[in-house]
């Protein structure tokens, strides 16, 4: 594990008074500061960045409303992450509530691949329900250039619902919306493709009003679907900004409620956590996996029929096999990482690369994404990670650091390796491509040739930013369950403190944990620091998270440690 830099962020001390003048909690205050806020972020509904301003959605709307009020069939083609499941059940709950015959369909990573393809439109014009005539693409779309003329072809019209960015050309569509496509003047470029199809779901209930053509059991209720939109919006790990932090902390305010779907009270059951004390890391590390495992490992349609359940014991059973497939993923996961790990230590050129690009027989392409992440993370290099795929090609996906666009690393490569890549696409820290199996030392090669040349250096070093030391007074449990009571994510990252202790004791928990007795001024404080099994010195400087721990009806502060070195 590469040791990483670790510096301090520092909170501009006007912010900081002017956050405080307004009656935010001294240390709330800073962190807030050090995060570029100047005034305490909206979070109610009124404040929500208004529909109108997404191009396109108001078109989208309309045709919806069209396309309901002539009792037209309407299939969802939803993508097979968290996103694209929420998405997709946020889709089919609210139409069915405004009187749509909606269905859904959902790609095998497997076998029809990314997207809405012709292959997939195949499958939509065989659906059980009978022949859509408007296929509405949630999550996916932007891309599908020979998806969206397929479906014309066979007679039935699309509607793009996406938050990727778009490449040179667009689908022919009815209607595009994604706040990415040229010309979009919507302030959040943020949204997680979930939060797009609550927008569009939001113009057709407008463009339903207008009409006065809504059910007549009265208008529904969208922010009922604001859990959804919060669990897909931290799991796709956008960057939560203010209009995100607020779509985050209704959703989550509805669940710390208990006024959440079955599905995901039922997920938070067997994921072991509580909803009434719920936060970003509960979606992000707990719910947002078990729904992506049934995409990695099996059928997505598993998922988002768990997210559209209503009955909770039916919800239970779903939950509690999402639950099986995920421990499923995650010792498929282990013996993979150790494999690349064997590999990667028993060879002396693969040390002393730029990157990593590893592959074994028999490994399962719907984990390789989360081997390439966890490599990245030991090594602090980019990492691509592949699996056999059909005949003599390889599957893979790859995840970067800051310095490094995967995407254009890709792209140079294919450059200088002519028709070595089939096909491949992504973004800057995340992509992947299908290459031929013959040549993968050669792009090995290749591709850390072109990190080095866009990286401009042979080595990369990782950083940990911290919010500095924090005030011993604070080292409280209600300090605790202040920070956890936060919207914290990426773009506005949780804090991390930074101080000296002495360690009173220490033991192994289990032979891979690390629990610890600290003091600090005076003050006695427990700690673990996972995945660290190796002895502390006497005097350390840690980086920590802090922790509320119940136990036995008792609550006491916990120290998270993320670091720890020795303070000589």
């Amino acid at each position: 594990m590469v040791r990483p830099l670790i510096l301090a962020r520092t909170a501009d001390p006007e912010r900081t008074r002017a956050l405080a003048a307004a009656g935010v909690h001294p240390l709330l205050a800073r962190l807030w500061a050090a995060r570029g806020l100047e005034c305490p972020a909206p979070t109610e509904w009124a404040a929500l960045i208004p529909p109108d301003r997404l191009s396109r959605v108001d078109q989208a709307g309309a045709l919806l409303a069209d396309a309901i009020q002539a009792g037209k069939r309407l299939l969802i083609v939803a993508d097979y992450d968290c996103d694209g499941a929420t998405a997709c059940a946020v889709a089919v709950r609210a139409l069915r509530a405004m009187g749509a015959q909606v269905d859904f369909l959902v790609p095998n990573r497997f076998e029809t691949g990314y997207g809405l393809s012709p292959a997939v439109v195949e499958l939509a014009c065989r659906h059980p329900a009978g022949k859509p005539d408007l296929l509405i693409t949630v999550d996916n779309g932007i891309a599908s250039l020979e998806g969206v003329a397929a479906a014309r072809a066979a007679g039935i019209e699309v509607i793009v619902t996406d938050h990727h960015l778009p490449g040179p050309a667009l689908p022919e569509a009815l209607a595009i919306v994604n706040p990415n496509q040229a010309g979009c003047g919507f302030p959040s470029k943020h949204l997680a493709g979930v939060g797009v199809i609550f927008y569009v779901m939001l113009a057709l209930r407008a463009a339903l009003r207008s009409r006065g053509a809504l059910p007549p059991k009265g208008e529904p209720k969208l922010e009922t679907c604001a859990d959804l939109v919060a669990l897909g919006t931290v799991a796709d790990v956008v960057r939560l900004d203010a209009n995100n932090r607020l779509l985050v902390g209704q959703g989550l305010r509805r669940i710390r409620q208990g006024r959440m779907q079955a599905g995901l009270a039922a997920l938070f059951e067997v994921a072991g956590r509580d909803p009434a004390r719920a936060g970003t890391n509960d979606l992000g590390f707990a719910l947002g996996p078990r729904i992506n495992a049934a995409g990695r490992m099996a059928d997505m349609s598993l998922g988002i029929h768990c997210l559209l359940e209503d009955d909770p014991d039916r919800a239970l059973e779903l939950a509690r096999a999402l639950d099986e497939i995920n421990r499923e993923r995650r010792a498929r996961e282990t013996i993979m990482r150790d494999e690349a790990l064997t590999h990667l230590d028993t060879h002396a050129q693969a040390a002393r690369a730029a990157s990593v690009c590893v592959w074994q027989p028999g490994w399962h392409p719907g984990v390789i994404g989360l081997v390439a992440s966890r490599l990245k993370e030991t090594y602090w290099r980019p990492a691509l990670a592949f699996a056999p795929d059909d005949g003599d090609t390889l599957r893979g996906s790859g995840r970067s650091i800051p310095e490094i666009h995967l995407r254009d690393a890709l792209d140079l490569v294919s450059k200088r390796l002519p028709g070595a890549i089939l096909q491949f696409g992504g973004h800057a820290m995340a992509a992947g491509l299908t290459l031929k199996t013959a040549a993968f030392d050669d792009f090995s090669r290749q591709f850390d040739a072109a990190v080095r040349t866009l990286g401009g250096r042979e080595s990369f070093e990782p950083r940990l930013d911290t919010d500095g030391s924090l005030e011993t007074d604070y080292l409280t449990v209600e300090t605790a369950n202040l920070l956890a009571g936060q919207i914290w994510g990426a773009g506005f990252p949780p804090p991390l403190f930074q101080d000296r202790f002495r360690v009173l004791h220490q033991r192994p928990l289990k032979d891979k944990h690390l629990k610890l007795f600290l003091e600090r001024d005076g003050l006695r404080l427990d700690a673990i620091w996972f995945n660290h099994a190796d002895p502390l010195p006497e005097t350390i400087e840690a980086v920590y998270r802090l922790d509320c721990n119940t136990w036995g009806g008792r609550s006491s502060v916990q120290l998270l440690i993320e670091d720890a070195r020795d303070a000589a």
